[in-house]
């Protein structure tokens, strides 16, 4: 993503041209965050390194013991990318991130495939930082606070898939309409979809129920939720549930946000669809734009199962999918019924269009650790920038964080221009200049 920032957040007037190349971010980091940051960085642009590090940590915990291994990891790669495992340490993250100019948004580490255990989530359900809870663990002081959260936490990935299945029918699309899933979250009633059996029935309008305190928790506590996107053969599902809490919640603001992922080549359609149906029911959307992070998977299982590939042929297929997004909802912004969060937007378009830089409907937003020097320059001159959080017990986190290496390695091995400014932070600290 570094490799691109001078192109995406280019201005378009002289105004609003800010620099991202002298590393002053930097400055305000330590010495050891500045060495760290060179060491993990390094490891993370080998790809061998990267697919063996589960093996890799494994033998270290068996080697250094326990304790002494998590030392070793908080200090560095967890240390990094993760917020902290208790409430003080995650606040103590973001009472830092605040004095940059950086507003927190916490994500819940946690990302599975059909086959996998499914178990991983229900400590998250007991702790303080539950979904339900989470947003309690925001400082009084964030400005409209963010929370990430993947909805497969509470419908069961193979129900998603049966749902995707029942979309590609037009005999069941008819039936599962927003409007109906909508009313379903509320009913006290058991609405049924003949497409599903009695028992799938049963766990979806659960699952609805559950989706619903989530939205009503948000709403009450104006916080806003920004749901991932997952597999291609789970996001329909996703995006239907999505519409449908946008639809009971969304009505004078957007506090429930879909992600669009432009590495697919059905982004922009997809999206654009969307607004429209939205504009049509007449609720808020709210749309989050990401290049994407399932790359290796996706191609993988389309070869397996015979289908034509669904990701962009090459990066710059990506970034012209990402480009012709934000443009579309650029425009739809003003009409204040969308708001948009990007990794990275024109600045000067914003200015162009009157549109506040303090998150009055485009916001940005970054993964913690990674590309501070767009972030923190971005916070120091008043723009609305989140950090992406994932927070834990490091031996439910490592995972999460190893899968997000394996399926991110393209964009590890370019961040170049991030390690060449910590190196040069580095060496003026040393030569002290």
């Amino acid at each position: 993503a570094s490799s691109s920032t001078r192109d995406v957040l280019g201005s378009a007037s002289p105004k609003s041209q800010l620099s991202f190349d002298d590393g002053r971010a930097f400055c305000l980091k330590t010495g050891w965050e500045v060495i760290r940051g060179l060491l993990v960085f390094r490891m993370c642009s080998y790809p061998r390194l990267v697919n063996s590090s589960m093996k890799l940590m494994q033998f270290g915990r068996r080697v250094l013991g326990r304790r002494l291994f998590s030392a070793v990891m908080k200090a560095s790669v967890y240390g990094q990318f993760v917020a902290g495992e208790t409430l003080p340490e995650i606040q103590r993250s973001m009472e830092k991130l605040k004095s940059l100019g950086i507003r927190p948004m916490l994500a819940v580490p946690i990302e599975e495939d059909l086959g996998e255990d499914k178990t991983g989530y229900l400590s998250y359900q007991t702790s303080p930082c539950s979904p339900i809870n989470r947003s309690l663990c925001l400082p009084p002081f964030t400005p409209s606070p963010f929370q990430q959260t993947p909805l497969p936490e509470c419908s069961l990935l193979t129900l998603c898939k049966k749902l995707t299945t029942c979309l590609q029918e037009p005999s069941a699309m008819k039936e599962l309409k927003i409007e109906k899933v909508a009313k379903a979250m509320d009913s006290e009633k058991e609405l049924k979809f003949a497409c599903l059996t009695e028992d799938e029935n049963q766990h979806f309008l659960a699952s609805l129920h559950r989706l619903r305190k989530i939205g009503q928790h948000a709403k009450d506590n104006k916080v806003r939720v920004l749901v991932d996107a997952e597999y291609t053969y789970l996001n329909p599902a996703l995006t239907l549930v999505t519409m449908a809490m946008m639809m009971k919640f969304n009505q004078s603001e957007s506090w429930i946000w879909n992600t669009y992922q432009c590495y697919l080549k059905e982004a922009y359609n997809q999206a654009t669809r969307d607004v429209e149906l939205a504009d049509k029911l007449g609720f808020c959307f709210g749309v989050k734009l990401v290049r994407g992070a399932y790359m290796d998977k996706e191609q993988k299982r389309a070869r397996e199962e015979g289908y034509k590939d669904p990701i962009q042929e090459s990066w710059e297929a990506t970034n012209k999918s990402f480009s012709r997004c934000w443009q579309f909802r650029l425009l739809r912004v003003l009409n204040m019924k969308l708001f948009c969060f990007v990794l990275f937007f024109p600045l000067g378009r914003m200015e162009e269009l009157g549109i506040p830089k303090d998150g009055g409907g485009v916001c940005f937003g970054q993964l913690l650790g990674m590309c501070d020097h767009v972030s923190v320059t971005l916070g120091q001159a008043g723009y609305a920038i989140y950090k992406s959080i994932p927070y834990g017990p490091l031996e439910d986190v490592m995972p999460y964080l190893v899968r997000r290496a394996q399926e991110n390695q393209a964009v590890l091995k370019g961040i170049r221009k991030e390690r060449d400014l910590l190196y040069r932070e580095l060496k003026r600290r040393l030569l002290r200049r």
